[in-house]
């Protein structure tokens, strides 16, 4: 059996932690991108020749050859097509139609629990699989699977009856392409009206598993991945090597808390799991560390930092301040006193302003999310829910009550607010 891995698209959704250089599923998680996880668990059920299909100038190939992902067992393929203009999910999976020879799944890269998820589809003995996850919200960000006259999906329906919306994996057989070959017009929704098409003729099983995994339209829907890994057998505490603890370092939940090789803990530091510290990273003296937290390799913070239930990419410095339910991109830059604002006033759920519009974090606290390569000087802040772009820079004293271009350069403290 085969895989297809649909890696393309522009994701300005996701955006500021994603560019056309930089899929989302290059987000990391535990060390690892999260597209990793998802190969993991494919080759994990024996499903060990996978095309993974990206956009023309992503870094997705370069990013998986780093992690060496062909020694996850023997016999690993890892095949690349591009989709040159995004065109939608059906056309991403025509670029694998010549790869593709064997019975095969479709999942999305974000779908870190693919161990579990193929697992229970691989115990059908049918045709076509389509999974779904039950939900007491229908909505129209989602499609919704119908099985009352058959098995049909319907895409981001206005009403609906069906209690099961998409998930995002499929089992297909290589006969599907000829059934997208007979549709009269081709769209950016096609992909469902070409399983529509195909599940008529074939034996057809719908997989229900209790909940998904966040779909990842969105920069804070990492936080429930991050909770999903945490909880998982991917993730043990314990330490790498050459590890250093200062003095009266305090560790909580300690079955809970892994450190890299090569990381320092300072003295006075301390840390409630679970909390994940990559390699070569420093913690400095009297810092507050309260998970669930992530700290990829090579973070750094000074004295009297306070980091609480964040995602902090690669070599991403912070000199002192509060950090909370943030988002945090690689090697971005924090000067002393830098706060990030988490909750409102009013303590209502968080609002996110994205391409005009305002979206429903539907948290209670969301910090912030800040592209790669940002700067932020001395005594700067953030309010709750703003979107930071990739290498801003902001200046000292400056507090950020919207969001931020890629690149915006502020140097001093906005008139209007």
């Amino acid at each position: 059996m085969q895989a297809v891995i649909i890696a393309a698209g522009e994701s300005t959704r996701f955006w500021p932690l994603s560019n056309k250089h930089k899929h989302k599923s290059q987000t990391h998680l535990l060390g690892k991108p999260l597209i990793y996880w998802t190969i993991k668990g494919l080759v994990e059920n024996g499903i060990k020749d996978i095309v993974v299909v990206r956009s023309p100038h992503s870094a997705i190939q370069e990013a998986l050859d780093k992690e060496n992902v062909r020694q996850l067992a023997d016999g690993v393929k890892i095949s690349y097509v591009v989709q040159e203009k995004p065109l939608g999910t059906g056309n991403a999976l025509y670029q694998a139609k010549d790869l593709i020879t064997e019975p095969f799944f479709v999942v999305w890269p974000n779908k870190i629990n693919s161990q579990e998820i193929v697992k229970k589809m691989l115990d059908t003995k049918a045709e076509a699989v389509l999974v779904g996850a039950q939900t007491e919200k229908p909505s129209k960000e989602f499609g919704m699977i119908s099985t009352e006259n058959g098995v049909q999906i319907t895409e981001k329906p206005e009403q609906t009856t069906s209690n099961i919306r998409v998930v995002g994996a499929y089992f297909f057989q290589p006969d599907f392409f000829s059934y997208y070959d007979k549709l009269e017009n081709h769209h950016e929704t096609d992909f469902v009206d070409a399983i529509n098409l195909y599940v008529k003729d074939k034996k057809t099983e719908v997989v229900v598993v209790p909940e998904d995994i966040p779909s990842l339209k969105y920069s804070w829907e990492l936080f429930g991945l991050l909770d999903i890994l945490l909880a998982s057998e991917y993730f043990k505490g314990g330490k790498g090597k050459d590890v250093e603890i200062g003095e009266n370092v305090i560790i909580k939940n300690e079955e809970q808390v892994y450190i890299g090789s090569n990381a320092k803990i300072q003295a006075g530091t301390v840390i409630v799991g679970p909390v994940y510290i990559g390699d070569n990273c420093i913690i400095g003296y009297n810092n507050v560390l309260r998970g669930p937290l992530n700290l990829e390799a090579g973070v750094v913070t000074g004295a009297f930092m306070e980091i609480k239930h964040s995602i902090v990419q690669r070599n991403t410095h912070f000199h002192s301040g509060y950090l909370g339910d943030s988002i945090i991109g690689e090697d971005c830059r924090f000067g002393s006193g830098f706060i990030s604002a988490n909750k409102r006033f009013d303590r209502a759920k968080v609002k996110v302003r994205i391409n005009e519009e305002k979206i429903d974090t539907d948290l209670d606290a969301f910090g912030c999310a800040v592209g790669d390569g940002a700067a932020f000087g001395i005594h700067s802040g953030t309010m709750p829910g703003v979107l930071i772009g990739f290498e801003c820079i902001i200046g000292p004293g400056v507090h950020i009550f919207k969001n931020l271009e890629d690149k915006s350069y502020i140097r001093e403290q906005p008139k209007e607010i």
